[in-house]
């Protein structure tokens, strides 16, 4: 890949970044996940000249930046089914992983439970995850603001619904300056009303038009869900068992309108699901898939407010 450039750093931001030698006193480098270029002078260029950019170097440094997506999505969602599926987390995975620095800017300020080597999680020790270090434990900040050390065989990263609390933990995020890589504290979240538990299927967000069909599927694309004869899909894992909210979109011509239906949760027989029998996490996700959704609707003026 060629040799690294001694010649000074140059800062961009609060980080210094390498350069590598292409040839005749230029380096190449990357910047926010883009290639870019040092003239001899020292001075990065607005663009990187052809030559470079078709070179070896250059070939292999945006191999390199592909590569680093790839990982921190693959990192994101590891995460996120583990969120998903309340799954414990051996504590020496967390260790292993956290000097990566995507693995530690996803999974810091996640809110997490220790839990013993049985999966069982304590509630009262909930807090957001700071740092690792391998003779102290886990950091993190309680409900109280406070900063403290847990051990424990594993962590639990649970859905928002499921954490008592979670206005506390809302609170002491935003007035630390807490951010989230994967959306935990604030992904909206979904409950069943008494009503709705006797149903078989969700109508909240039925009849959202789409001028076409193509238009309803690029956008499941775009959010991650899956299409399915006619159904915009998401799997969900909860308490070992899979669960299918399925969200109808049309199976229509491409070209033709098409107009949003119900929310439905099928389980391994193919048969919708009675509301009630709908794990919370489950009917949760299914609901903010179809909010999604329907939010890409065609929103006509009277919809919008009224005529102006």
């Amino acid at each position: 890949m060629g040799k690294t450039s001694t010649k000074p750093l140059e800062k961009t931001g609060t980080e210094e970044m390498p350069w590598l030698e292409a040839g005749k006193n230029y380096a190449l480098g990357l910047e926010a996940g883009k290639l870019v270029c040092r003239n001899p002078a020292g001075k990065k260029l607005a663009s990187v000249p052809k030559e470079l950019k078709e070179s070896e170097l250059a070939e292999q440094l945006t191999g390199l930046c592909e590569w680093l997506v790839d990982h921190r999505t693959e990192c994101l969602n590891r995460v996120d089914m583990w969120l998903l599926r309340s799954l414990p987390v051996p504590c020496a995975v967390v260790r292993a992983v956290w000097p990566d620095p995507d693995w530690s800017d996803i999974l810091r300020n996640l809110v997490v439970m220790p839990a013993d080597a049985r999966g069982k999680a304590d509630a009262d020790q909930t807090g957001l995850l700071r740092d690792i270090d391998v003779k102290k434990g886990i950091g993190v900040v309680d409900r109280d603001g406070e900063t403290r050390w847990i051990s424990a065989a594993q962590i639990l990263i649970p859905h928002p619904i499921l954490i008592d609390g979670l206005d506390e933990l809302r609170e002491i995020a935003v007035d630390m300056g807490f951010s989230q890589a994967l959306e935990q504290l604030f992904r909206p979240t979904f409950a069943a009303t008494e009503a709705q538990k006797e149903l078989m299927q969700i109508t909240d967000f039925h009849g959202g038009r789409f001028e076409q069909l193509n238009f309803a599927g690029s956008a499941c694309r775009q959010l991650g869900y899956p299409l399915r004869g006619g159904y915009a899909c998401t799997k969900i894992w909860e308490n070992a068992t899979p669960v299918d909210a399925r969200y109808w979109i049309g199976d229509d011509a491409p070209e033709a309108e098409a107009c949003t239906g119900d929310l439905i949760f099928v389980g391994g027989d193919e048969k919708p699901m009675r509301i009630a029998d709908v794990g919370r996490v489950t009917f949760s996700e299914g609901m903010r898939m179809a909010s999604r959704i329907y939010a890409k609707r065609k929103v006509e003026k009277e919809e919008s407010g009224g005529d102006e």
